[in-house]
């Protein structure tokens, strides 16, 4: 199965400090939901790409690791589009929903090339040091332990399910087989979670750990303005637009 992790690189996106990067995935996700319009969304389209190129992440290996979001995501327009009534396909109720769906589809690719060139433990420490207190350590525990515990789920999932084909189970009824692969795939995440729980314990798991050396430079202040841009620009586009000419 492939999936998206953090890769060691020399990228110009890898040498960026995680808050910097944080601030351009966060510009770009408000930019993407406040302006809707088709240009709009080109315009962030060829900015994903460019993030994509600068990363050395394939827009393939984005679609095949969230392919299930993806296909979730393309079922929307597709039913819009159908009707129980003459005409039963209508292709201009799908353009809305379109729009929609590629914002979303847009901020996943940017949050691919953020995944591919952040370690973990920066990422915990961009929120730690910008969150106060123990919600911050929280928060910070919680995006650290998500980033390392799905993909393992998603491998342990994938397991259970070759297991079952492995036995003839696709010979069973559709019901039988999700309750296998359900009961199976539980199974996996309580023993892996009690292997987390035993391994922390077992390292002093702390709270508040010494984080990695962390400090901005030249082009981490253009990230942060090109962030600070992107979260903007909707709103002087549409003052714009409301001012009279």
């Amino acid at each position: 199965m492939t999936r998206l992790a953090y890769e060691p690189g020399d990228t110009v996106v890898h040498g960026l400090d995680a808050r910097a990067k944080l601030a351009v995935h966060l510009g770009f996700s408000v930019a993407a939901f406040a302006g809707p319009s088709p240009r709009w969304l080109a315009a962030l389209a060829a900015f994903a790409g460019a993030a994509l190129a600068l990363a050395r992440v394939s827009p393939v290996r984005v679609v095949r690791a969230y392919w299930f979001v993806f296909a979730i995501l393309a079922s929307g327009p597709a039913v819009a589009a159908l009707s129980t009534t003459p005409p039963w396909v209508a292709p201009a109720r799908a353009v809305e929903p379109t729009l929609s769906v590629s914002r979303v589809a847009l901020v996943f690719f940017v949050g691919a090339a953020y995944v591919r060139t952040t370690p973990v433990r920066e990422t915990r420490a961009a929120i730690q040091r910008h969150v106060p207190g123990r919600a911050g350590q929280l928060l910070g525990v919680g995006t650290a332990l998500t980033f390392r515990f799905v993909p393992l789920l998603r491998r342990d999932l994938r397991a259970t399910l070759e297991a079952v084909r492995a036995r003839l189970g696709d010979r069973r009824s559709v019901v039988e087989r999700a309750r296998l692969v359900g009961s199976g795939g539980l199974d996996r995440a309580v023993t892996r979670a009690e292997r987390l729980s035993l391994a922390l314990r077992a390292r002093c798991f702390a709270w508040n750990p010494t984080p990695p050396d962390m400090r901005f430079r030249r082009r981490d202040y253009l990230a942060l303005a090109l962030g600070l841009a992107l979260a903007v620009a909707p709103l002087f586009g549409r003052l714009s637009r409301s001012v009279p000419v």
